[in-house]
């Protein structure tokens, strides 16, 4: 049985995971359980992987995996955190249940796959549909979807590594703080977190040996953003 502060933890991060792709900061996990540091977030990842909830990948940063979800997940927030935290509410078995992400039909859906994308300088961008990929309906929400290969190591603190595939829904617009793919002067692409700076607009890697750009208004134009990732072992 979790502690109250387990759950809430594990669903934050089973949430956030699921709309971005990628596992939240501590610094994010911190702010939304209202703790008072980070200290109380390892105590917590710790515990909960020891009953076998989470797993942290080996060699990345800030990446943690979850493993299950307990049988009965409630729908509150983390008192005094984000408001915006919405997990999905897991019955248990009997009418209405409604089934946990492992169990829902393993449905696929071919995605285009336009090429590559850079995760590190920017690169030529890309357009035309190379593939398709077979992506689970699971991962997919409303909209156009497309799928790039990820190349450089930009964006390794967020969890996204070379070589990997992300899973991009179609739009124009992003908040800030959001992995968008940015086209760049109307010519190059690539992978980056989205700062709003007044009318400027900052590109920001996660990585430290690459510095944040900053542009015009007019010179970066938002063609989607991050909803999932994929990998594949060889």
């Amino acid at each position: 049985m979790l502690t109250r502060k387990q759950h809430e933890l594990l669903m934050f991060i089973h949430e956030r995971i699921k709309e971005t792709g990628v596992s939240p900061s501590f610094d994010e996990m911190k702010e939304a359980l209202d703790l008072a540091s980070k200290s109380g977030i390892h105590r917590l990842i710790t515990a909960l992987e020891e009953r076998g909830f989470l797993r942290r990948l080996p060699h990345r940063a800030r990446a943690l995996e979850v493993t299950k979800l307990p049988q009965q997940a409630t729908t509150a927030a983390p008192a005094g955190g984000r408001q915006n935290f919405k997990p999905q509410v897991i019955k248990g078995d009997g009418p209405g249940a409604v089934p946990a992400p492992a169990a829902i039909a393993n449905d696929v859906r071919e995605i285009p796959l336009l090429g590559r994308i850079a995760a590190g300088s920017p690169i030529e961008a890309l357009q035309v549909e190379r593939d398709r990929m077979p992506v689970s309906e699971s991962l997919l929400g409303a909209g156009e979807h497309y799928v790039l290969e990820v190349q450089g190591d930009s964006m390794i603190e967020a969890g996204i590594l070379d070589g990997d595939y992300v899973l991009i829904r179609k739009t124009d617009t992003a908040h800030s703080g959001e992995i968008v793919v940015a086209l760049v002067e109307g010519e190059e692409a690539t992978l980056k977190r989205l700062r709003k700076k007044g009318v400027s607009i900052a590109l920001e890697a996660a990585n430290p040996k690459y510095p944040t750009r900053v542009y015009g208004p007019d010179q970066v134009e938002v063609q989607g953003k991050l909803v999932g990732l994929i990998r594949k072992y060889h």
